[in-house]
């Protein structure tokens, strides 16, 4: 609890300075406080540790000059805290003028500054000895400025003497995240593949998060994190692209003090220390454990010499002019200095200006397996490497072990033996690639065992969540050792994975259904035009018709009498005079014209020839276009083939087409030139095919591509063409796509 300042001999104040998002560190503060209270040593002379906190804004030059006064008009005997780039410069000004004791877990300066006990390792000397471990040569170098540019300088220094490509980038200032990514797409096509991020954890994080969505986590990648809390760090999603990663840990969890104060923490109360139950404890946070160590074991100090520090009286005013020091201060100083404790985070020792010497930091490296420790650094040794028993399996001679080969179903590569169910092992297969893999292993003299891809598929990387499936993933993802499948060479699966040399391409060839001759059948005559034509002329047949017998039977002149010899029946009746355009007359004329035949009748009146006449030049133009086109139709139709050219096939939808999911016959359509405007274009590709062999039985109307190309660069040229004959299919030759 927070006690008020105390005068008596067994009491000393300690000040506290925290910012926002040191919550954590804060609880760790208190209950460090609190263990050190009840757990004192009585062969001693005891004395009761106090705390003032004061939470202030960095940001704020105002508010860290109070929060400063605030504790020193306290009179506390030493303040313990975290500044940053902007409050860095204001509070160590403040401690060299009062000589006040600043105890901090923040990042190491390498100014020479007195009053300022440094509790974080610095670690530039770790980083140099991995980078010339890993003899890396070319690397990207993301750092935060609040971390100072002091490792900035040593890695160029390094560069020139050690002639590496270094691109340095800082990303302290960045708030979108969208700037991140934009780097890494910069750097990537710049063909890097080594970052060294010297970041806090909540920054790497958010890197590491971008890295993740533009799929740069995967095999071939190496990312070496400089940062002390390698386990605070989120890599799951990381570890499964298969990217190796490095990084450095202070906290040794095997260590018994860490474990007995990890299992006091985890039962504290939540509501009186925020982020202690149910949050992994942080680096900074053991640091501020061990600094309470380091406070209370120099007073511990001071009361066996007995020095004297007690503070009577007022403290005075830290703004007063001039400053006013503590004379009691340089003693605690010295204290602090001459501390040599073992706390969570190792062997805790300082130089002359408080930074911390003789310390030993652990590596640590993750890869698709998980976690390790690769080894340890301090500053006489440098960096030493453990000699892991599983790397020297690996990278010693195979013959001790089983080599673990994925290929897929595949007529003829690999394919079931019909009494399969009888057999075991790799005698249940046979194919191509079963003998290319048994002539490989005896030649290599190792021994095999073939494994079937699960989900059936070659491999593409998902673009969501960036991760591989097929025999791709199980290679990226270290499920098996080696490939032996009819697998495509594309630029984006070189990236991380290795090929042989080919020595066999196919290219992509599609497949299009043979258009069958029709029996002609009764009406095959109205093939030549559409029914809609055909529903045309009926119409207008009747309609002349129709026409053509009311103008006669509204125009005299089509009325006139015939010579007749006969008496009439009724002498008091006079004849009718005759009309020869009655309604079937009118139909049997209009026929008679549309079959080029003509008839005994014509009209006599005006009205009548300019509608027979307009029907004579109808029906002129109607009968032309049907003989042509019979004529062209009878001739052309077992010629004409449905799809001549990829861009028929893309600009047309009664055909659907199709390739293999996950294949790079359906990745090059999606990301080559190709891209084909029109009703359908290439976007829509069938993802439901298995199998080469069951797209030959679909349907009439179906096309696919074989998943069979050449080796792909990124500027290339793709040519489809065809080898397979059969009576119901056909390949065509296309143009090349570029």
């Amino acid at each position: 609890p927070v006690s008020s300042d105390s005068l008596e001999e067994n009491q000393v104040s300690l000040g506290g300075l925290f910012m926002r998002n040191t919550v954590q560190e804060h609880s760790a503060f208190r209950f460090a406080v609190q263990l050190y209270n009840t757990n004192q040593n009585t062969t001693e002379k005891p004395f009761h540790l106090n705390y003032h906190v004061d939470h202030l804004d960095s940001s704020n030059s105002f508010s860290v000059t109070n929060a400063f006064c605030s504790q020193f008009s306290r009179g506390v005997y030493a303040i313990f805290g975290f500044y940053d780039q902007m409050s860095m410069n204001t509070l160590t000004s403040f401690c060299g003028a009062l000589h006040t004791s600043f105890v901090t877990p923040s990042f190491p300066t390498d100014a020479d500054v007195q009053f300022v006990i440094q509790m974080r390792p610095a670690l530039k000397g770790a980083i140099l000895s991995l980078l010339g471990h890993y003899k890396w040569e070319k690397f990207v170098y993301l750092y935060d400025t609040e971390r100072g540019f002091s490792i900035l300088q040593a890695i160029m220094e390094a560069a020139v003497q050690n002639n590496w490509q270094v691109t340095a980038r800082s990303v302290g200032n960045i708030k979108d995240v969208q700037e991140f990514r934009r780097i890494i797409e910069e750097m990537d096509r710049r063909q890097e593949k080594r970052y060294l991020i010297d970041c806090e954890v909540e920054r790497i994080n958010t890197i590491l998060e971008q890295v993740v969505i533009l799929g740069k986590h995967s095999r071939g990648y190496h990312y070496m994190l400089a940062n002390l809390g390698f386990t605070d760090i989120l890599l799951e999603r990381v570890m499964h692209g298969g990217a190796n990663i490095t990084g450095f840990q202070i906290v040794n969890n095997e260590n018994p003090m860490v474990q007995q104060f990890i299992q006091r923490w985890v039962r504290l109360d939540e509501r009186e220390f925020p982020e202690a139950k149910n949050a992994p404890l942080k680096y900074t946070s053991a640091l501020t454990h061990d600094a309470i160590l380091v406070i209370a074991e120099a007073f511990r100090y001071l009361r066996r010499q007995r020095v004297d520090v007690s503070r009577r009286g007022s403290a005075g005013d830290c703004l007063a002019n001039p400053a006013v020091p503590w004379s009691q201060g340089i003693d605690i100083e010295r204290a602090l200095k001459m501390v040599q404790v073992q706390g969570m985070t190792g062997n805790i020792q300082f130089d002359t200006y408080g930074r911390r010497t003789n310390y030993t930091i652990d590596v640590y490296e993750m890869k698709v397996t998980g976690s390790r420790k690769a080894g340890y650094w301090n500053e006489y040794e440098r960096f030493v490497p453990f000699s892991d028993q599983q790397i020297s399996n690996d990278s010693a001679s195979a013959e001790n072990r089983t080599i673990v080969v994925t290929t897929i179903l595949e007529s003829p590569y690999v394919m079931y033996k019909k009494n399969h169910e009888q057999l075991e092992g790799n005698e249940r297969y046979e194919g191509y690639c079963v003998d290319l893999a048994y002539e490989i292993a005896k030649h290599v003299r190792i021994k095999y065992k073939l494994s079937i891809v699960g989900d059936g598929k070659y491999g593409a990387r998902d673009p969501e969540t960036k991760i591989w499936n097929g025999m791709v993933g199980e290679l990226v993802y270290g499920r098996a050792d080696i490939a032996v499948a009819p697998l495509t060479i594309t630029l984006v699966r070189e990236e991380v994975i290795d090929f042989s040399k080919p020595f066999m391409s196919l290219g992509i060839s599609i497949m299009i259904k043979k258009p069958q001759k029709s029996k002609p059948g009764v009406f095959s005559f109205l093939d030549p035009l559409a029914y809609e034509i055909w529903m045309c002329i009926v119409f207008a047949y009747i309609g002349v018709s129709v026409v053509l017998f009311l103008v006669s039977r509204f125009s005299p002149y089509e009325w006139h009498l015939e010579d007749n010899n006969e008496e009439p029946r009724d002498p008091q009746s006079p004849p009718d005079p005759p009309n020869e355009f009655g309604i079937f007359n009118s139909l049997w004329f209009s026929l008679g014209a549309f079959m080029q035949q003509g008839c005994d009748i014509s009209p006599r009146s005006l009205s009548g020839r300019i509608v027979g006449g307009v029907w004579w030049f109808f029906t002129l133009i109607i009968i032309s276009s049907y003989t042509a086109n019979l004529a062209a139709f009878l001739t052309v139709e077992r010629m004409v083939s449905p799809i001549e050219s990829a861009e028929d096939l893309a600009k047309q939808t009664e055909i659907a087409y199709g390739t293999l999911d996950s294949g790079s016959t359906k990745e090059f359509f999606r990301v080559s030139a190709l891209q084909l405007t029109g009703p359908a274009g290439f976007h829509h590709l069938f993802e439901s095919q298995p199998k080469q062999s069951d797209c030959l039985s679909l349907g009439k109307s179906f096309n696919f591509c074989w998943p069979w190309s050449p080796y792909l660069k990124n500027e290339g040229t793709k040519l489809l063409f065809g080898f397979y004959k059969s009576s119901d299919f056909m390949y065509k030759q296309l143009a090349e796509v570029r």
